[in-house]
């Protein structure tokens, strides 16, 4: 009761205008949950009958409007921050013991001495080995305070008895920008993977070093990048566009027009530039992506982006819980609206990609229909694009659904693919990294063998993954290069990871053909007039 108090008193304070009508609906509302806390025939908890009123208030509006509890707000802030406070290790949990995939680079378990393939067994001298615990679980004893200590025993392999470590909590970064590197001597590669408060930093960084080694162009890479921070992504599109040049608008009932334009701070205003989406490339990606296509700057490649150009402010409620409050919509500079429609409701909003798929929009360009109403022209070349909610690419690439089976998926789902992955590095560490000192030899000569994957097959029939052959041999090159790129994550890093998926990635290899190929670039702008 003293919480919804609180929380109309707060409506008052923050300026809440109390007309004669809104004052009784907020009467209406105290007195629905005094009567309940004292009247209902049973015992109820009435911070729970709140919150659950928030969350259906909420509902009505539109599908990001969201209400984060009290002990959800710090987890959910912590991607968009770009840090948490933790030991620094990437890990696994494989038959019920905690197995380090990697320490975070000067990360506190790094300078501990804890290593890739340590198997942490108690944690301030609680078992955590063997007890099936929780991943949360085990995650709330390691995470903690900058500059509170945790004591570990670690069993590290060759080594009889336990090592223990007094390792002093830190920040720990979480990372926005998954990889970087350089395709060939002339093209470069960035992928982004959500627009944080460390990605400009994180970008600008990646930027210099490609330059240094030659990149004269460059592939942006957005795919399933679900958004992030307006300034970020903005920060983003600044570094593509002229000084001047609009990036977006936005604008609300209660907020006035506010426009965002590029400085003359930009790195690479005239180099060429290829941008990669598909369908979960969202909100602060469509931001970056429609500006770039509205001014011509950049080819989009991929398939039609997911439409979420709403624009969302977070305000306190009274005892440290949150709601995420769409206050504006995005638009690109020539006005068209990110967001797609959701008059239909929620439930149908949040199935528009499996309705996509049904029609065969992700694999026939044709099955994709806009209304002459919602054409808009680029502001240089005078392309037709669309409007109506989401980014059309200029180049269509159809999702590739002939590697991919439901046994595949399988391996994948139930751990099958990881915990092979893991035992195989466990078991060949020393002996990969004395191979391939370095990854272009890992990438150019490692092989995934027939028997590798046989063992991958047995270990997923112990799983519950039954052996398909038909389904295995259609996935069969597909495993070869997810299970080596797996490798290389666990003994390089996510840059590595990505290099060697991307050899089956369509859309990454249909901007390699463009960028290197001048005329086809310049053709793809002009096919689209």
């Amino acid at each position: 009761m003293r919480k919804l108090l609180l929380l109309v008193a707060s409506l008052f304070t923050l300026g809440f205008s109390a007309s004669a009508d809104s004052n009784e609906d907020l009467q209406k509302l105290t007195h629905a949950v005094y009567f309940t806390s004292h009247f209902y025939v049973d015992s109820v908890k009435i911070s729970k009958l709140v919150d659950d009123a928030i969350v259906g208030m909420l509902e009505q509006l539109d599908p990001h409007s969201t209400y984060i509890p009290k002990d959800e707000v710090k987890k959910m802030n912590e991607p968009l921050d770009g840090s948490f406070d933790g030991i620094g290790v990437q890990f696994q949990m494989v038959e019920d013991t905690l197995l380090v995939v990697q320490t975070i680079s000067g990360g506190p378990s790094e300078k501990v001495g804890i290593m890739a393939g340590d198997r942490i067994v108690f944690v301030n001298d609680t078992t955590i080995a063997g007890v099936k615990m929780q991943n949360t679980d085990i995650m709330h004893r390691l995470r903690g305070p900058k500059g509170t200590v945790v004591n570990v025993k670690v069993l590290r392999r060759g080594v009889k008895n336990l090592i223990d470590f007094r390792i002093v909590r830190d920040k720990i970064p979480i990372y926005s920008l998954d990889a970087a590197y350089m395709v060939d001597s002339n093209i470069g590669y960035i992928k982004i993977n959500r627009f944080s408060a460390t990605t400009t930093e994180e970008f600008n960084e990646a930027f210099k070093k490609l330059k240094s080694a030659g990149m004269k162009s460059l592939i942006l890479d957005l795919q399933g990048n679900g958004g992030g921070y307006l300034t970020a992504a903005v920060d983003l599109a600044d570094h593509f566009l002229e000084n001047g040049r609009m990036i977006t608008y936005t604008e609300g009932n209660a907020q006035q027009r506010l426009t965002y334009a590029a400085t003359s701070k930009g790195g690479f205003e005239t180099g060429d530039l290829v941008v990669l989406i598909d369908e979960n490339s969202a909100s602060a990606s469509e931001i970056v992506s429609g500006a770039l296509q509205d001014w011509d700057r950049a080819m989009l490649v991929g398939r039609r982006s997911f439409g979420k150009g709403l624009v969302q402010k977070p305000l306190e409620l009274p005892g440290g819980a949150q709601i995420r409050l769409t206050i504006a919509r995005y638009y690109t500079p020539t006005g068209r609206c990110i967001q797609r429609p959701y008059k239909e409701g929620a439930k149908q909003y949040r199935r528009d990609l499996i309705e996509r798929y049904n029609h065969g929009e992700l694999m026939h360009e044709d099955s994709i229909v806009f209304p002459d109403s919602l054409k808009y022209k680029t502001l240089m070349m005078r392309r037709t694009v669309y409007g109506g909610g989401a980014i059309m690419p200029d180049v269509f690439i159809p999702l590739d659904t002939a590697r991919y089976t439901d046994y595949h998926r399988n391996l994948v789902a139930k751990g099958a693919m990881n915990k092979f992955v893991l035992n195989y590095v466990e078991a060949n560490r020393k002996s990969i990294n004395s191979k391939y000192p370095q990854f272009k030899n890992y990438k150019e000569k490692f092989v995934v063998t027939d028997e590798m994957l046989k063992s991958l097959s047995d270990l997923g029939e112990k799983e519950d993954v039954k052996f398909e052959e038909e389904e295995f041999n259609k996935s069969k090159e597909l495993l070869r290069l997810q299970v080596k790129a797996l490798i290389a994550r666990d003994i390089w890093n996510t840059n590595e990871y990505y290099e060697i998926m991307n050899m089956n990635n369509d859309s990454y290899l249909k901007a390699i053909e463009l960028l290197k190929d001048k005329n086809l670039y310049k053709k793809s702008f002009e096919k689209k007039r």
